[in-house]
């Protein structure tokens, strides 16, 4: 899901609602009066889903260079993927008294509990690159990322005019997220309700990666030997798409001629494939998050309030758009 590095200029936020946010501002933290601290003296806990693909590794460091940057002091956790560590982390970081919590969700669901303990604590909690589902929004003051819904449509909107005008059948398989996380879900719906537009274009199967370049190579390994006749696959980030390109080559295919591929994320080694042909569209999403998260960590403390959701601003590659970005792509 830029030429992106966010909606903020000049030190300036922009922000944007999503297709499908509420508009109305959150609170800043301590009831709306702001911490007022120096920077030097914020301290901010970071929740981290894991390491699990290039973007993951991307996304940290961005945060982390930003936070170094701001002079900010940065409790930084890696849940390995785990929503257990996850809760272990942020229950840690209230325990410490920290000024704020932002953390990247491992799934949607499973967070009142954790996140009460946080309000109760008056810690204002950020939510990056995923949401969380939850009735009670108050639990999170803001919700900063991408549109997963709208990355999996422009994915499915790409697929609809590439077999525009053609008759036979499409069978796709899909390459899923982790199980239960806002980009799995998202992302399938968005792309099941896009070539919707095209009856011919059937997901013939679908199946879980975890978001690894071995993941998807293991379920592409098995879909290859279960689904007599593959055209596509869609994937749901990139290292599950280069898996993907590993097992169909050592099945005897050519990636991007005899089985199309579409995935999402952008990042160096699927831009490098597309650029190569063996991916045939790539739509971004951005990890560099950190300095939006800084300028609301910023605006929080200094009293001000911010929209309840951000959306960051992405676009999506051809092989030719790839070829051009990639010498100045900063992951």
């Amino acid at each position: 899901m830029k030429k992106a590095i966010g909606l903020f200029a000049a030190g300036a936020m922009v922000l944007a609602l999503s297709a499908c946010g509420g508009g109305a501002a959150a609170p800043a933290g301590n009831g709306g009066e702001g911490k007022g601290k120096s920077l030097d003296q914020l301290v901010v806990g970071f929740a981290q889903v894991g390491a699990e693909s290039g973007w993951r590794t991307a996304n940290t460091k961005d945060i982390q260079d930003s936070f170094k940057e701001a002079g900010i002091q940065l409790k930084f956790s890696d849940a390995q993927q785990k929503q257990e560590n996850q809760i272990k982390a942020i229950r840690s970081y209230i325990q410490q008294g920290v000024d704020y919590i932002a953390f990247s969700p491992v799934v949607q669901t499973g967070w009142d509990a954790v996140l009460n303990e946080a309000k109760a604590a008056n810690i204002p909690v950020i939510l990056t690159d995923r949401a969380v589902d939850s009735k009670d929004t108050s639990l999170y003051v803001t919700f900063l990322g991408s549109d997963f819904i709208l990355e999996g449509k422009k994915a499915g909107e790409w697929l609809v005019k590439e077999y525009e005008g053609k008759n036979d059948a499409v069978n796709v398989v899909q390459l899923e997220g982790t199980t239960g996380s806002a980009p799995a879900i998202d992302r399938g719906t968005g792309f099941a309700d896009a070539i919707k537009a095209n009856p011919n274009i059937k997901v013939v199967a679908s199946q879980t990666g975890d978001f690894t370049r071995a993941g998807g190579k293991q379920v592409m390994e098995a879909m290859l030997k279960s689904q007599p006749k593959i055209d596509v696959v869609y994937a749901h980030n990139d290292d599950m798409g280069l898996g993907a390109i590993e097992a169909i080559e050592a099945a005897g295919k050519v990636p991007g001629k005899d089985i199309k591929i579409i995935t999402v994320d952008a990042v160096k080694d699927g831009m490098t494939a597309l650029s190569e042909g063996k991916i045939n569209f790539i739509v971004e999403c951005s990890p560099l998050l950190g300095k939006q998260l800084i300028d609301v960590v910023k605006t929080l403390n200094e009293g001000g309030t911010v929209e309840k959701r951000i959306v960051t601003e992405e676009t999506t590659f051809t092989q030719e758009q790839a070829k051009e970005a990639l010498p100045t792509r900063k992951y």
